[in-house]
């Protein structure tokens, strides 16, 4: 069963809900506040009547590229389809906004993120080594939008996943 999930932007409301979702890149407070102050920074939360905040998602939008800096769910509601949710909302605002690439960094084992990422149209072009503080590495992923008609062009991995 799917979750039902309201997507929005990010205010400072919610800063204490999201700092509490806990994970390999937990956030404090302060850093999303300062996030939330970065006029290029574009911040989204899901909601669930019942949980409240549940998910995030944080990217940079620099000229004609989104950089996905973060995309979290809480322990407890993974697997229901909010990370894809918020992935969606992500790309509607990537067409909306003519943006060439979407790009951002997963963990090589984290093979359901990657799964994510693969079904929405990312393919992996780069390894980044020891990227994570644990030295796991880090696979550079990359989605690329026809700008004249919104689609995604498809594109081979430039590296292996494994």
């Amino acid at each position: 069963m799917r979750a039902l999930v309201q997507i929005r932007s990010m205010s400072d409301g919610d800063v204490a809900a999201v700092a509490a979702i806990d994970g390999p890149t937990r956030m404090r407070e302060t850093e999303l506040r300062e996030e939330l102050m970065r006029p290029w920074a574009r911040l989204w939360v899901a909601r669930e009547r019942e949980f409240g905040v549940v998910a995030f998602a944080i990217g940079w939008h620099v000229i004609d590229e989104l950089h996905l800096l973060n995309l979290m769910t809480r322990a407890d509601r993974r697997r229901k389809g909010i990370a894809r949710a918020l992935m969606n909302e992500v790309l509607i605002y990537g067409r909306l906004k003519r943006i060439k690439h979407v790009l951002l960094e997963v963990r090589r084992s984290n093979r359901a993120a990657i799964a994510l990422y693969r079904t929405l149209g990312f393919f992996a072009m780069g390894v980044r080594a020891r990227y994570y503080p644990d030295n796991e590495d880090a696979l550079e992923m990359v989605l690329t939008f026809d700008i004249e008609t919104g689609s995604v062009v498809p594109q081979p991995d430039e590296v292996r996943l494994d």
